[in-house]
């Protein structure tokens, strides 16, 4: 940098500066360059009077750095001064502490420009006396920092200034009489000064030393709160249970910004020059990430021109030229929810040279104006080199969009009784049943009405016999009992529907007796069950992690190389993920178990769902309403139930009917039942075997405490096999075929988890409810193709749209987050973006994906023999189980030209989910994981590939190999069913006792994989799943349980183009009937609106539209840094670049 020379004086010879030292006639320190103390700086005076006089000093110009100690001498400050030394008239003078605290101001030393800031037992007031004393340059100002210490005044300013911050709410407290407040706490939500804040929200103290900011978090996702407080160690917030607000202090309530797990801490210096930094969100799991030096991990990540716009703002508002505040990017929008004052950067040398520059500068110009030092900020790269790709035939991962099916589940059961209590039509008509003759209750204040009913009608039974209480005692009292399960109500277990009948309920099923009464009358239909296990979440967890090696730099162990793979790619935003699940509570904790896995993270799975997962106003993409069933399917019911209640084996005509595609699954299931009606007579004697067992343990009083699988007593699953044995034959001797799934389903749960229990002729009953379950579940979803069509479509149609979305805009799409190239040493590629959509769902979505995929015409099974291949290996899978796996996977080849169809390559793969409990000889065997294959076939594969890519590549694409030259090999298998192979990689629960890694780590490969001759290409970290089963601790009674395993990823195409599948997709879409295209065009509105959050909705009036980058301004160099508008990648966070259209009337919002 230069700087003149010169005397320092103004146009009419003036000193414009006076020297720093405490006795005001003395001249300047010559020790330019060095940071001094006041000591040093009373010793250079004195020897100063030694020297000759005939010499002429330099003048320095004095800053001083007036603040505690530990700030003063912390390792940034003190980078940065020695670089500010450098300047040739500017000495650094510390103000020691003891001067500061005990001193009057008066004696303080002198200095031309003060840095003076607040921290914990700093004397504000008298730095403030000392500014007006001396009237040096203010580099913070002083007033404006009383200010930044309350969080009401923060909010006041940010507000004034027009900078989005989230809905808020102040409740001040008289701490003399704390109970009078505005203050309305509902069960989730609060009401504060008229304003409603439904759960999730933020309580926020008033003060901002006060670092205790808690999060709450509503009981459909689990409750509780997460409490959040500065660094201890590792850990930044801990959860707690505890669910009510707090009673004593003022708050500020706001809205709770689903932020996807990163907060943005942004440090400006000075109004034109901002520095940004990604870190995990303190509320995500409140364990702190540290690099092997002990410090925060934080990635620097680009702001865009909006965000610059907002650094300048704050800096401005404030009047705080070095000035820290935190960023909240949510819906494509960025919020400030927070200002801090005076902070700097942490280990950025990058940083602190611009730093000392832009202060060195702002220093000479204001105090010394007669050396013109021109004014140059240092500029940062706009846009961001992608790196190209090695030589050889490499292509990039662009996008992974994956439809999951939740984890292993308890049985889900449900209880109908028809009711006439005027309490109960009091109940219907308070929560607005009647708008629509319908009423869904879940939350735990509803659930707790209804109970309160059932006990008051039972104890009025217990009075009087004969009293007019229609509604039957034995169904009431099971009302009763599972309403009080578990001891408290949580709106993921339990949920009551009622249905207006305006005639009464006509008699159909055996559970009813006959009595005619007359006028209208409520279904009532109690649900519970269904609940995500132990089993089930550790499932999910762990295919969150395997799931980590599909991503580029995934090989090796992850823990050796923190510069690789997708947690990396995700705390930088180079990954733009998004996690959907329907309103289910198994499959929204499936989703955040299996983002816990993903994304390593910590502890309770609520403060994961409310952040990662997306789950408000989904427009039925991945629910399915099981009562509005299709015509087609009410069709295709009856079919199915009159061909399998004929009383002779199946015929060759049957044969025909029942699987006329063929599937083998379907065949087999049919040869192992033979003739329906016997089967279902010999299951209906196993059922009634297994509930007399039942009841003779109940007698015994071994078993009296005996504790089954996850909570449930021997009475409670007494309840539910009496049920089914009631429920699968009616009075006439036929048998509802629609309780098969349920009855498989059961066998299942109780054959896994209850083993021990030893109940004979269980494996008899499990393999005759599994044959009537293949046929039974995947006919449900249409006979014939043409059914199986038209009933997927009714399911699918809004998730094959938005599926079609993600794969256009990830190639259109670069209005991105993006990591800032200067600061990013260590990652190879700082341009690369991956954007993955993952959708957990239940079994009729993935049925019905699968069926379109299978039967909607991508390919042709007689051309490509690699689908024909696909095809008789998904016929051959005869369940969906849990965690069943679709994915999609996108690759862009950058050495192929960008119009060319073989630019983007698109790979399908599937996986049947969990391991059975038995036979797995008769599984059917795939062709194995084979990630971006080339098109020639005759090429040899690249045996190095195994290697090579467990080797630190850090962010380099996944190496290409052939198609297809596969030896058929059963290499995945493990035939030992039930063997223990447990691992000593621990897993982080909950639970007491010791916990096991279901799969070897990432960088080993599976013993198996070497035997085999089979050439794996690329991809050996995805077949760890070599565990047959692995045992796991649950809540701490319940011992031991097996956890099966999960059926590794096989490719069915890997040489698809782009093109290929967005044709394909539309031509699903519009073969659909108009019913369909209507919905589809209000939906493709939606989908372009913004990211929508756990529970509140957020629509915005219509955005301004990104810039493209053909429509980039050009900025002239003399304009200041904010005002640059930049690529389209540095505009509108998260936003497509294509226009987007919002329509605010709506109460729906989708993301990308």
């Amino acid at each position: 940098m230069s700087e003149a020379r010169g005397e320092g004086r103004d146009q009419s010879g003036n000193l414009s500066f006076v020297v720093g030292c405490v006795d005001e006639d003395h001249r300047g320190s010559e020790e330019g360059g060095r940071i001094k103390n006041e000591g040093e700086m009373r010793k250079g005076e004195e020897e100063d009077d030694d020297k000759d006089d005939d010499s002429p000093p330099e003048r320095q110009i004095v800053v001083g750095i007036c603040s505690m100690m530990k700030k003063s001498k912390s390792k940034p400050m003190t980078q940065i001064m020695e670089r500010l030394c450098k300047f040739e008239y500017i000495t650094v003078v510390i103000f020691p502490e003891e001067v500061i605290l005990s001193q009057p101001v008066d004696k303080w030393p002198l200095c031309d420009c003060l840095v003076s800031f607040h921290s914990k037992g700093f004397p504000l007031d008298k730095a403030v006396e000392y500014a007006k004393l001396r009237n040096p340059l203010l580099i913070n100002d002083l007033n404006m920092q009383y200010y930044i210490q309350d969080r009401r005044e923060v909010y006041r300013i940010l507000q004034e200034e027009g900078i989005d911050l989230p809905r808020y709410a102040v409740l001040s407290r008289d701490p003399d009489r704390p109970e009078e407040c505005n203050l309305v706490e509902g069960e989730d939500h609060v009401e504060v000064n008229g304003e409603v804040f439904p759960k999730p929200f933020v309580e926020k103290p008033v003060s901002a030393e006060d670092h205790n900011v808690y999060v709450y978090y509503p009981t459909s996702a689990g409750g509780g709160s997460q409490r959040l407080f500065r660094k201890i160690g590792s850990r930044s917030s801990v959860y707690s249970p505890e669910s009510c607000v707090r009673k004593t202090g003022s708050y500020i309530y706001e809205e709770f910004m689903p932020t996807d797990g990163t907060d943005v801490k942004v440090y400006t210096v000075g109004p034109d020059y901002a520095h940004a930094e990604a870190r995990k969100s303190p509320a995500l799991d409140g364990k702190v990430e540290r690099d092997s030096e002990g410090k925060e991990i934080r990635y620097p990540v680009m702001l865009s021109a909006m965000e610059k716009l907002v650094a300048r703002k704050v800096c401005l508002a404030f009047k705080q030229t070095v000035c820290g505040f935190d960023l909240l990017r949510a819906n494509g929008h960025s919020f400030v929810c927070d200002v801090n004052g005076f902070s700097f950067v942490k280990n950025s040398m990058k940083y602190y040279d611009d730093c000392a520059k832009v202060l060195g500068n702002m220093v000479m110009r204001e105090l010394a104006p007669q050396f013109h030092i021109p004014w140059s900020i240092p500029l940062e790269a706009e846009d961001i080199p992608i790196v190209p790709t090695t030589s050889g035939t490499m292509m990039e991962l662009r996008c992974v969009i994956a439809i999951i099916r939740h984890g292993d589940r308890t049985p889900k059961q449900k209880m109908k009784m028809e009711v006439r209590h005027p309490l109960f039509f009091a109940l219907f008509e308070k929560y607005g049943g009647y708008k629509s003759g319908k009423l869904k209750l879940k939350k735990p204040k509803q659930l707790q009405e209804v109970l309160d009913i059932a006990r008051l009608l039972l104890a009025e039974l217990g009075q009087h016999t004969d009293c007019e209480i229609e509604e039957k005692k034995g169904k009431l009292e099971q009302l009763k009992t599972v309403l009080e399960m578990y001891g408290h109500f949580s709106g993921i277990n339990r949920k009551v529907q009622l249905t207006y009948l305006p005639n009464g309920q006509p008699k159909a099923s055996s559970e009813e007796e006959e009595c005619p009464t007359e006028g209208p009358s409520l279904l009532l239909v109690l649900k519970w069950g269904g609940e995500l296990t132990p089993a089930g979440r550790v499932q999910a967890e762990e295919l969150g992690r395997a799931f980590r090696c599909m991503y580029p730099g995934g090989q090796g162990d992850y823990a050796g190389f923190p510069g690789c793979g997708l947690l990396r790619l995700h705390s930088t935003y180079r990954h733009d993920l998004k996690i959907y699940a329907s309103d289910e509570g198994r499959v929204q904790m499936t989703a955040a178990a299996f983002a816990k896995g993903l994304l390593a993270l910590e502890g309770e799975l609520t403060p994961i769902l409310v952040q990662m997962v997306k789950s408000a106003n989904m427009n039925g993409m991945l629910d399915s309403d099981s009562e509005s069933l299709t015509d087609c399917q009410q069709r295709v019911k009856v079919r199915l139930h009159e061909i399998m209640q004929k009383d002779q084996d199946f015929t060759e005509a049957d044969y025909q009917k029942l699987a006329p595609t063929g599937s083998p699954s379907l065949v087999t299931s049919m040869k192992t039942i033979g003739n329906p009606v016997r089967t279902c007579d010999q299951v209906y004697a196993l059922i009634q075997r297994l509930t007399s067992q039942i009841r003779r343990r109940l007698e015994d009083p071994k078993s009296a405490d005996l504790q089954l699988y996850h909570s449930e007593t021997l009475e409670l699953m007494l309840q539910r096999w009496s049920k089914l044995e009631r429920d699968f034959r009616n009075k006439s001797g036929r048998y509802d075929i629609s309780k098969i799934p349920d009855i498989y389903d059961c066998v299942k749960y109780d054959t896994q988890h209850n083993a021990t229990l030893d109940l004979e002729d269980t494996l008899e009953l499990f393999r005759l409810s599994r044959a009537l379950a293949d046929i039974v579940i995947p006919q449900e979803y249409g006979i014939n193709k043409a059914e199986k069509m038209d009933i997927a479509q009714a399911y699918c149609l809004p998730l094959m749209k938005k599926i079609q979305l993600d794969l256009q805009r990830t190639h259109e799409d670069e209005a991105v987050n993006k990591l800032h190239p200067l600061y990013s040493r260590g990652v190879m590629s700082p341009g690369r973006h991956v954007r993955t959509r993952l959708y957990f769902t239940s079994e009729s979505h993935v049925h019905s994906l699968l069926s379109i995929f299978r039967y909607g015409g991508l390919l042709d099974e007689v051309k490509d023999q690699q689908w024909k291949q696909a095809m008789d290996y998904l016929s051959a899978v005869s369940e969906l189980n849990y965690m069943t796996q679709i994915v999609i996977m996108l690759y862009e080849d950058n050495n192929k030209d960008p119009g060319s169809e073989e630019r983007f390559h698109v790979e399908l793969h599937f996986s049947p989910g969990v391991k059975g409990c038995e036979d797995e000889e008769n599984v059917p065997l795939g062709f194995g994981f084979r990630p971006a294959s080339a098109e020639n076939q005759e090429k040899q594969t690249n045996q190095g590939s195994l290697e090579d890519l467990s080797q630190d590549e850090t962010d380099r694409a996944l190496s290409l190999s052939e198609p297809i030259s596969i030896k058929r090999s059963p290499m995945i298998r493990n035939r030992k069913t039930g063997s223990m192979e447990v691992l000593s990689e621990t897993l982080p629960t909950s639970s007491k006792g010791t916990s096991y890694r279901l799969f070897p780590s990432c960088s080993c490969q599976s013993p198996e994989i070497k035997q085999t001759g089979l050439e794996l290409f690329s991809m050996p970290a995805v077949k760890r799943f070599s565990v047959s089963f692995a045992r796991h601790p649950t809540n701490g009674f319940e011992g031991c349980s097996m956890v099966p395993s999960i059926y590794p990823l096989e490719t069915l195409h890997n040489s698809l183009s782009l093109k290929q599948v967005d044709k394909f997709l539309n031509a699903v879409c519009e073969h659909s009937s108009d019913a369909h295209a209507k919905t589809m065009k209000a939906l493709s509105a939606l989908f372009d609106t913004s990211s929508q959050g756990y529970s509140q909705t957020h629509t915005y009036p219509h955005p301004p539209k990104a810039l493209s980058s053909s429509e980039t301004p050009v900025r002239s160099p003399e304009c200041p840094l904010w005002y640059s508008s930049g690529p389209s990648s540095t505009v509108f966070s998260g936003r497509s670049s294509s226009p987007t259209s919002v329509n605010p009337d709506k109460n729906f919002s989708f993301s990308e």
